[in-house]
C-alpha cells in the first residue's frame, strides 16, 4: 500500500511538472555545441567586428534578394508587383525593392508615410491599401509640396469602401477643384470592409463616372483568407476570383469600356504563389512581408522563402539552472525534468512581436513571466554563449517590428560586415 501511495504521489508529481513545463514553451531544435550555427556565429562576429553593443534589427540582403527574385520570377510577365510600404518600413528599403524589381507601384496605410514617400520617391506610383478619412486625405494636400515632380493627380489612387466615404471625396474634390483618383475596395471573401455586393459598386461608379472631379482608377480586392478559412485553399481562391470578376464585369457594364487598363490589385504575401498561370482579371498582385519571411508567413506557400529580418540582442546575464521566486524547488526539478531548463539567459530587452532563433533550443518563459527590459530565455547546458555575446530572435510579423530597433543593419554575408544603415519609418 506504501508503495503503491508513493508512485501515485510520484505520479502525480510528475503530471503537475509536466503540465508546468508544457506552460513554459514548445521544444525547438537542439543547438549545437557552440549555441549558434555557422550562419549565427558569422552573423555574430559581424556585429562585434562592427562595434554594434545594442539590440538592432540585422537584414540579410542576399536572402531578401533572393526572396524577391523568385516573387517577381513566378508572377511576370502576367501581373505588376506592388510593393507593401507597412512591410517594408524604410524609404531606403522601398527603394532598393522598387530597383532590383523594376517597379514604380506602392501600397501605403497612412498620411505621414505617404506625404514622406510622396517627398522621396518623386516617381512612385501609389495605391492607399486602407481607406484614409476624407479628412487624413485634406491634410496631405494642405502639407504636400509640390516641389520635386510628384503629381498626386496622376500618381495617387485613394482607396474608397462605401458610398459614404465616397461622397466625403466627392465633396473634398470640390472644395479643392482639383481631380482625385480613387479606386474601390471590395470585398471578396475576408469580410473586413470594402463594397460588399455589385448593386452598391454599380451605384458608386455612376458617381463616379457623373462627378467632374472624381476618377475611377480601379479595384482592390484582398484575400488574406484563403489559405486560412475553411474550405480548402483551391476552393476559397476560386470563389474570390469569382467575386472579383463580377465586380470588373460590373464596372465595364457601367462604364461601357473595358477595366483591364485600370489597377486591378489583390493578392498578399501568402497567396501570390496562387496567381501565375491563373484566368483571373486582377492585374497586379501586392506583397511585402514575404521578401523578409517572418515567423507568421511560414505557410507552404512560401516554403521557398528565406528568413531574411533578425533581431539581435546582448546576452546581459548567464545563470546555471532555473530559479523562480518562491519556489526554488520547482525551478531544480524542471531542470532535472527537462533539459531546455538548465540553464537561464537574461537580454536586453525582449518581449518583442518575435521568437528565439538561434541557439535553436532557447525558450521563453511564462512561469517567470515576460519583459521589455530584460527577457528571461532559457536552454540546455550545451549552450556556451557567454556574457556580452548575441542572442537571436525572428520577428512574428515586419511591420511595426521594423521600426522599433533604430537603423536597419543591412548584412553582407559575402563580406561578413553592414555596408548600409537604412532608416525606417517613424513609429506613427
Amino acid at each position: 500500500m506504501g508503495v503503491s501511495r508513493r508512485n501515485l504521489l510520484l505520479g502525480g508529481l510528475g503530471l503537475l511538472l509536466a503540465g508546468l513545463v508544457g506552460r513554459v514553451g514548445h521544444q525547438r531544435l537542439q543547438s549545437g555545441p557552440d549555441g549558434h550555427n555557422s550562419y549565427f556565429n558569422a552573423l555574430q562576429q559581424a556585429l562585434k567586428d562592427a562595434g554594434i553593443v545594442h539590440r538592432r534589427l540585422i537584414i540579410d540582403r542576399a536572402r531578401m534578394a533572393a526572396n524577391l527574385q523568385r516573387l517577381v520570377e513566378r508572377i511576370r510577365p502576367q501581373y505588376h508587383y506592388r510593393v507593401v510600404a507597412k512591410s517594408l518600413p524604410s524609404i531606403e528599403l522601398l527603394d532598393w525593392v522598387m530597383r532590383q524589381a523594376d517597379t514604380r507601384r506602392l501600397m501605403l496605410f497612412n498620411e505621414p508615410f505617404l506625404r514622406q514617400v510622396a517627398a522621396e520617391l518623386p516617381h512612385s506610383d501609389i495605391l492607399l491599401g486602407k481607406p484614409l478619412t476624407a479628412g487624413a486625405a485634406h491634410y496631405f494636400y494642405q502639407h504636400f509640396e509640390a516641389t520635386n515632380g510628384f503629381d498626386p493627380d496622376a500618381q495617387l489612387q485613394w482607396l474608397i469602401d462605401s458610398p459614404a466615404r465616397l461622397a466625403d471625396y466627392a465633396a473634398l474634390a470640390d472644395s479643392l477643384q482639383r481631380p482625385l483618383q480613387v479606386s474601390l475596395e471590395i470585398d471578396i471573401g475576408l469580410h473586413r470592409g470594402g463594397v460588399q455586393d455589385t448593386g452598391t459598386a454599380a451605384e458608386m461608379l455612376t458617381r463616379l463616372r457623373e462627378h467632374p472631379w472624381l476618377r475611377f482608377s480601379g479595384f482592390m480586392g484582398y484575400e488574406a483568407h484563403i489559405p486560412k478559412a475553411p474550405g480548402g485553399t483551391g476552393r476559397n481562391f476560386d470563389r474570390a476570383m469569382a467575386r472579383y470578376n463580377a465586380f470588373v464585369q460590373t464596372a465595364e457594364a457601367v462604364l461601357e469600356q473595358g477595366v483591364d487598363e485600370l489597377t486591378l490589385n489583390t493578392g498578399g504575401s501568402t497567396t501570390y504563389d496562387l496567381y501565375p498561370g491563373a484566368d483571373v482579371r486582377p492585374n497586379e498582385l501586392s506583397v511585402g512581408s514575404a521578401l523578409v519571411q517572418p515567423t507568421d508567413f511560414d505557410l507552404p506557400t512560401l516554403a521557398e522563402h528565406q528568413p531574411a529580418a533578425f533581431i539581435a540582442a546582448p546576452l546581459l546575464k548567464v545563470i546555471d539552472g532555473l530559479q523562480l521566486p518562491g519556489a526554488p524547488g520547482l525551478g531544480r526539478l524542471m531542470g532535472l525534468w527537462d533539459r531546455r531548463y538548465e540553464q537561464t539567459f537574461f537580454i536586453d530587452g525582449g518581449y518583442w512581436k518575435a521568437v528565439p532563433e538561434s541557439p535553436a533550443s532557447l525558450t521563453t518563459n511564462d512561469l517567470y513571466g515576460r519583459s521589455s527590459n530584460q527577457e528571461m530565455l532559457n536552454g540546455p547546458a550545451d549552450i556556451t554563449l557567454a556574457r556580452d555575446d548575441f542572442l537571436f530572435f525572428r520577428p512574428t510579423q515586419s511591420e511595426v517590428v521594423l521600426q522599433d530597433f533604430g537603423e536597419l543593419l543591412i548584412y553582407d554575408s559575402d563580406t561578413g560586415s553592414f555596408p548600409e544603415r537604412w532608416a525606417p519609418f517613424p513609429r506613427r
